[in-house]
Parts: structure tokens; sequence; C-alpha cells
């Protein structure tokens, strides 16, 4: 992005002056931010008291394990698909989407799935690749609209797997007026991520390596699993040496379904879950991510990404062509995407901007197609909700105090422009908040308000046909976990008594526990 763009975005992104004249906004557990965030994405029509009070009886926490709830079976509401036994389960429409929706579905498919390549090309409509990029295309990172994988080895190119890098904002001297904002600031000659790739004639930024440490865990009766601790690095730098301060974090891409449900929870359900100064005493404080709008021109709740980093999926496209595509858009509009000042090769390459896009090489029609088909990607049918085991999993679950953070249902807004996903009940087990997860899954790199441990609540839908759709069972962050199990025992911070609770657990009450989350 030029540097005008760049430093307006810096500015309004550590969240200076953004306090200024927003109202205070209560909670009920007294989250106290001190200013009131609207859902100016969603044309919601307001709710009654009566209406309020039936959601609220609806949503509480059930006690009762001996049989599933209403609508249990059906996690998306009315938009859930029936549940496919092939890797195309994630890659639905939603149900009670209509024709002209599908129609639009599979137009917005078409560009998510699109090679792009390198400027220019006759393929006017496809070219502006990079110049330094981590994937050709949406799905080659979203593979079947699934999680991504870990690099099996050092001749893995794996395009699902990237590594964020920045720098404290302190060291950038960022302006940072709300207390407890931590930021961070653009790498100088890397941007804000590792780039694996770039178009000829340039060098690709670096090539990422995984070490992993065995880390033997005695659970209660004295069963020993094995954990990966993973040590992350850099080689063949093509831009100089990383600041000496530079913050690296893994990702790995997460799964796709039910995220225009998670986006039309209204921001005040959500944030009636925060607790930030722990005031029930209960060890979980979940905290709202607070990001600035580039649609919207102001600071939102932060839904979308690891960190709950961006506040829409428009936003959160926009920003994955851009860096991860080096696609430039009417949101993202640099056509050298990432590349930073000091990659003067990079900024001066050739590009696909192209006035029948807008001056952009994606416009605002394709970025909105590729938004739509994100947002109604549909999530699948319960299996086996009824089943004794699963039953008696969902009890200890609850009962383990993991629903503390994984929230299980929710119900969406009315939205009469968003009937798909309009006044839904869904189960996606998360608060959207972040937590402490402690320092085994810390990355020591802040986003916003979400410090170096902290990390939003994974939805759950979904997690059990992982290795059906993606063809691994890798879990967390960075993929790190091999099995359910692995990822529950990785939790700590906040989680940790939750995950004790599960490590002192018999083997038969773990084995229910697990099969319960293989059926979400």
């Amino acid at each position: 992005m030029p540097s005008s763009t760049r430093a307006r975005w810096t500015r309004r992104n550590s969240l200076a002056a953004i306090v200024a004249g927003i109202v205070v906004v209560g909670s009920a557990h007294g989250q106290g931010l001190g200013f009131e965030l609207t859902d100016d994405h969603l044309n919601a029509t307001p709710r009654t008291a009566a209406e309020a009070a039936r959601i609220a009886a609806v949503t509480a926490s059930t006690t009762d394990f001996t049989k599933p709830e209403t609508f249990e079976e059906r996690p998306g509401g009315a938009t859930t698909v029936r549940a496919r036994a092939n890797a195309d389960a994630f890659s639905q429409p939603s149900a009670n989407i209509g024709f002209d929706g599908e129609l639009e579905f599979k137009v917005g498919n078409g560009l998510f799935r699109k090679i792009w390549v390198t400027a220019p090309s006759s393929t006017i409509a496809s070219d502006g690749l990079g110049p330094l990029y981590n994937a050709r295309g949406c799905q080659n990172c979203h593979i079947k609209d699934g999680r991504g994988h870990v690099p099996e080895g050092p001749d893995d190119n794996a395009v699902s797997m990237f590594l964020r890098v920045s720098i404290p904002a302190e060291t950038a001297l960022e302006l940072r007026e709300i207390e407890d904002y931590v930021g961070a600031a653009e790498e100088p000659n890397y941007g804000g991520q590792i780039q694996d790739f770039a178009t000829s004639g340039l060098p690709a930024e670096a090539r990422m390596g995984i070490d992993y440490t065995d880390l033997p865990v005695t659970l209660g009766d004295g069963t020993v699993v094995t954990l990966r601790d993973p040590t992350y690095s850099l080689a063949d730098l093509g831009y100089g040496p990383l600041h000496p301060d530079a913050m690296l974090s893994p990702r790995v891409t997460p799964q796709m379904i039910g995220l225009g449900l998670l986006e039309s929870i209204p921001a005040a359900d959500i944030l009636a879950h925060a607790d930030e100064d722990d005031a029930d005493g209960d060890g979980i404080s979940g905290r709202p991510n607070l990001v600035w709008s580039l649609e919207y021109d102001k600071v939102m709740l932060g839904r979308f990404g690891l960190k709950a980093g961006t506040p829409t999926i428009k936003h959160q496209s926009a920003a994955a062509f851009a860096g991860d595509i080096g696609i430039s858009n009417p949101l993202f509009p640099n056509p050298a995407g990432d590349c930073t000042e000091a990659q003067t090769n990079c900024q001066t390459a050739t590009h696909g901007d192209d006035a029948e896009q807008g001056g952009f090489e994606v416009d605002e029609a394709g970025l909105d197609l590729v938004a739509f088909y994100s947002r109604n990607l549909a999530v699948p049918a319960r299996r086996g909700a009824d089943d004794p085991q699963v039953l008696q999993g969902k009890g200890l679950f609850y009962g383990a105090g993991c629903t503390s953070c994984h929230t299980p249902k929710f119900i969406t807004a009315r939205m009469p422009d968003r009937e798909p996903q309009s006044f839904q009940l869904i189960w996606p087990y998360t608060d959207m908040l972040l937590h402490d997860m402690g320092e085994g899954l810390a990355d020591h790199r802040p986003e916003g308000r979400a410090t170096g441990t902290e990390w939003r609540t994974a939805p759950l839908w979904g997690i059990g046909l992982t290795k059906l759709v993606s063809g691994h069972d890798t879990y967390l962050h960075d993929g790190r976990a091999r099995t359910l199990e692995e990822a529950i025992l990785w939790h700590g911070g906040e989680a940790q008594g939750a995950r004790d609770s599960y490590a002192d657990m018999p083997a038969a009450d773990r084995a229910a526990l697990v099969t319960f989350l293989e059926s979400l």
C-alpha cells in the first residue's frame, strides 16, 4: 500500500483517538470497554424486550444430558446441510439460500478457486499475482474450504501455513491511546507476513522451517501422551535481516464453514460474555478485540482471524487477497500487496491493475462475490447427537467448564437483506472473545488488544469432519496437535482448569468427551 495509505492504516489500527465521542455501554459482566461497538455491517431489526427474554431462555446452558436439545442436530439452523461422507462436506451452500443465491454462490466459488497469474497476461481478469505471495488462489490455502496443513518435510511447500511477522508498537513509536492496546507494526523489510513465493525475477522472502521437540504428558491414570512442541525458523532471507525485535507467529488456515452466521451474531450478545476483570471469579476473562474497519471507517468488534483481527468477512477476504496472493482491491489498493517500501524491486514490478476492474486487480463486484461465497458455506448436520456416548461426552464437556469459552449457542440478528442467516439458532461452540491460553500456546506477538498469549476461541462446529475434508487431523493455530486429545492438553492459562479436568478423567470418560467433539 502507498506510504500515505499505510500510515493512515497504522494510525487507525493502533486505535489512536478512537475513544472520542463514543457512547458508554454496559454488559452482563460489566466488561467496561467504555464505548459502544455497533453492528454497522448488519441491517438488523432491533429486538423487543419479549423477544430478548425468549432468546435468553433458548440460549441458556442445559443441564439435561439424557437427550439432544431441540434443534441441536442442526448447528447452522435453517442453513444446515446434510453431512456428506466425502471431502465436499464443507463446500455446500446454505440450505435455505434459494436458486438466485445458489447461482451467486457458484460464481463466487469460481473466483475463490481461481488461479491467478503474473501480469501482464492475455487473461486480464486473472492477472496481477504477487509480486510476493503465499498462494495463487484462495482455495490453495483453504483446501476444500477446510483447514490447512503443516509442512511434512523440508520439500513440502505447504501453501496453507505461513508466518505473520511484526515488531512491537513501541519500537515503531506508534500512538497508543487505549491503555491495554498492545499492538504491533509491520516489520520494516518484510511487512506483515512472510511470503514464500515470488513472481519471476524476484526472490521470495524466506523459507519457513519447523522443528518439533517431544513433550511427554502423564495423565491422571498414568497414560502418557506425547505432544510435539514446535520451534520456527526462517532460512534464505531474500530481503536482508529481520529487525532484531521481529516477532513471528505461525498460522494454519482455518475452516470456512458458518462464517456468515458468526458475522450475524449481534455484538451485544458477544460482549455479554466478556468479563475482562473476572468479576464473577471463575478464572475466565474473555475480552473482545477492537479493530479498525476499512469499510465503515470506525472501530468495530473483531470477529475473524485467529486473534479476531478483522471485523467482517469482506474485510477478511480483502486482506487475504492483498497479503496472501498480492491482489489489489478496493479495501487494500496497493498492487504490490504486502511489499514494504524497502522492497523497491517489488514495489516497481509489473502489476495487473485494470480500468475494467475499477482500477484494481479484483474489483468491488468480485470482492463481494467472494465474500458472499464465504458467508454462505454451510455447516453440516451433527452426526450421532443422540448416541449415548456422545451425550455422556457432552455432559463431561460442560462439567469440565469447556463451555466457559466454547459458548454452545447464539441466535443471530433479524436481517431482512440476509435471509439465510437471519434469526437462526446456531451452535458454533465459541464466544468469539480473546482468552489467555497460557505460555504453551503463546506466540508472543500481539494483535490489536490481543496479547502474545491470547487467542480467539475457535468455533468447534465441523471439527469432527477435519480429516474427511482436509485429509489430515491436525489442530490448533499452528497444527501442532495431531489429535483432539493433544489439542485439549495444550490448553493452559484460563483453560488450565478445564484441561486438568480432562487429564484427570478415566480413559472411558476421555474417550466419550472426544467422541462428543467428533460429533460436532
